[in-house]
């Protein structure tokens, strides 16, 4: 019997998005729909039993000190081709083979205007008024000829970029590594980081987490912002030192924020952003669609499929 853990399936959705009946009978799977307990040991006693950890992106961090407590586990299966909260080289040490899977597809670029169009146009908080018999009690913007900053220009802020293009709006971009030449050919203009943060009318994150990234965006650079901008994250949440970015929407020193990722997630319910009322929140959306899920959990079967075959595919610690 072969033990496999399906690890925050939120939805419920995994077993629906791939053929997990292509598995060996006698693969047994247990889906776990809510996240895991933050103590170690209460986390470690959960998993200790299984075989194989099929997990969703970064959702439950691996790090070497939960994988020395999972003998058991022969095969960790992760969605995307990356994993930061995972300790591959600690895995690779301990005999357990690590896997990925196929990308996410253009849904956090997508993700991303659907915040910006919603803070522009005061969505979320008109929906409300009208379903209380409210109506008209708000002035949009328009993006036409407003500024898009753009912290990162990689494969999504260039996604990015290419739509506020069409919005006809100016684009603009800083990030450590930028040229002018990159920066022209996603259609932005590089700009110091001062000046990012002090010309933009919308400030969308982009940048992936790493040393480098992790606190960039300090209260200073918010300080920067107009007072009517509004600061987007789409990207990681600790790249924002968060107490500064809170304070700043509390104070009103920008006019608001549309946030898809933060420091903890799921957010706790005692969050103060949840208590703003200048914040358009969403739970890390950014990769969840039905056809982000068909690829990485397709992938995740085959995954499995071909490890127990002794002959593992898309291995990230070989």
């Amino acid at each position: 019997m072969t033990k496999l853990a399906i690890l925050n399936d939120y939805q419920d959705a995994a077993r629906s998005s791939a053929d997990w009946t292509t598995l060996p009978p006698d693969v047994e799977i247990t889906v776990f729909h809510e996240a895991l307990p933050e103590d170690e040991a209460q986390r470690a006693a959960a998993l200790q039993p299984f075989d194989v950890i099929c997990m969703m992106r970064e959702r439950t961090p691996m790090p070497r000190s939960l994988l020395e407590r999972l003998p058991n586990l022969k095969l960790l299966t992760t969605t995307a081709m990356v994993n930061r909260q995972t300790d591959i080289a600690a895995a690779r040490e301990l005999g357990i083979t690590v896997c990925g899977s196929g990308g996410a597809g253009n849904g956090t670029a997508e993700l991303t205007w659907g915040l910006i169009i919603g803070l522009a146009r005061h969505i979320s908080a008109e929906h409300q008024n009208m379903r209380q018999g409210r109506w008209q009690l708000t002035l949009g913007d328009d993006l036409i000829g407003h500024t898009l900053g753009l912290l990162g220009l990689g494969n999504i802020g260039a996604r990015v970029a290419k739509v506020a293009q069409a919005f006809g709006m100016d684009v603009i971009a800083w990030s450590q590594n930028l040229t002018e030449e990159r920066a022209r050919e996603a259609g932005a203009r590089l700009v110091s980081r001062e000046e990012l943060f002090a010309q933009a009318d919308y400030l969308s994150v982009h940048l992936v987490l790493g040393d480098r990234s992790r606190g960039l965006v300090r209260a200073e650079d918010l300080a920067r912002m107009k007072p009517t901008a509004y600061f987007i994250n789409t990207s990681r949440g600790p790249i924002v030192q968060e107490a500064a970015l809170i304070d700043a929407l509390q104070q009103r020193r920008i006019a608001g924020a549309g946030l898809d990722t933060y420091d903890i997630e799921p957010l706790p319910q005692d969050q103060p952003l949840l208590a703003l009322d200048n914040v358009l929140l969403t739970p890390h959306l950014g990769f969840v669609t039905r056809d982000a899920y068909a690829k990485f959990y397709g992938d995740t079967v085959e995954n499995v499929a071909a490890f127990l075959k002794g002959e593992p595919i898309r291995v990230l610690n070989a």
